[in-house]
């Protein structure tokens, strides 16, 4: 039984589009228009697509989770060492602010900032996206710890809530205009304070 057209278009790339009209201007000064032309949309197609703007919006907070912890991963596989990645990790968070054009920040810390728990569904993707993070700068710190580049008696969970915060404060400030070499000097402090 044949239950309505096929897609005329590619949602990942639709979903892609739609997350950095969000990530540039956030989800109430991203309109409806503005969504359909970045997706190259008629109403009706992301009605059927993606429900609402709100759902949308979901959408690609998981999608950035997702995109995000895949990084990590990639970048903690790849790393010389576990405190390597850590500092690789904040040093990337820093980077932004050496690009030319805007400065959007995180998309997650972003969404914290903008929704500020007055809604529990996104409430719900941005504490689980904090916890994805804190988990993966746990497994860093726990591996740094037994090769001994971190004090054993730490406790990794405090540390990795720490990191996560320090990338939370990194992103905010490249979206507020700090100056590269004063964010990289930031990591630099971070990292020393792990020791």
């Amino acid at each position: 039984m044949n239950l309505g057209r096929p897609l005329e278009f590619d949602p990942e790339v639709a979903l892609d589009a739609a997350m950095n009209v969000f990530w540039q201007l956030g989800f109430e000064a991203s309109s409806l228009p503005a969504l359909l032309q970045a997706m190259g949309l008629s109403k009706s197609s992301f009605y059927n697509a993606f429900g609402s703007k709100h759902q949308l919006f979901e959408a690609c907070l998981e999608r950035f989770r997702g995109r995000q912890i895949e990084l990590m991963q990639q970048g903690l596989g790849r790393a010389a060492s576990p405190l390597a990645f850590i500092r690789e990790m904040l040093l990337a968070n820093a980077a932004e602010a050496r690009q030319h054009g805007p400065r959007r920040g995180c998309l997650i810390m972003n969404t914290a900032t903008e929704f500020a728990g007055r809604d529990p569904s996104v409430g719900e993707l941005v504490g689980a996206a904090a916890r994805d993070f804190a988990s993966m700068f746990r497994e860093a710190v726990e591996r740094a710890q037994q090769q001994g580049e971190i004090p054993s008696s730490a406790d990794p969970e405090v540390l990795a809530h720490y990191l996560v915060t320090t990338m939370a404060g990194l992103r905010t400030m490249v979206k507020a205009g700090l100056p590269a070499d004063e964010l990289e000097k930031v990591v630099v402090l971070a990292v020393q304070a792990l020791r």
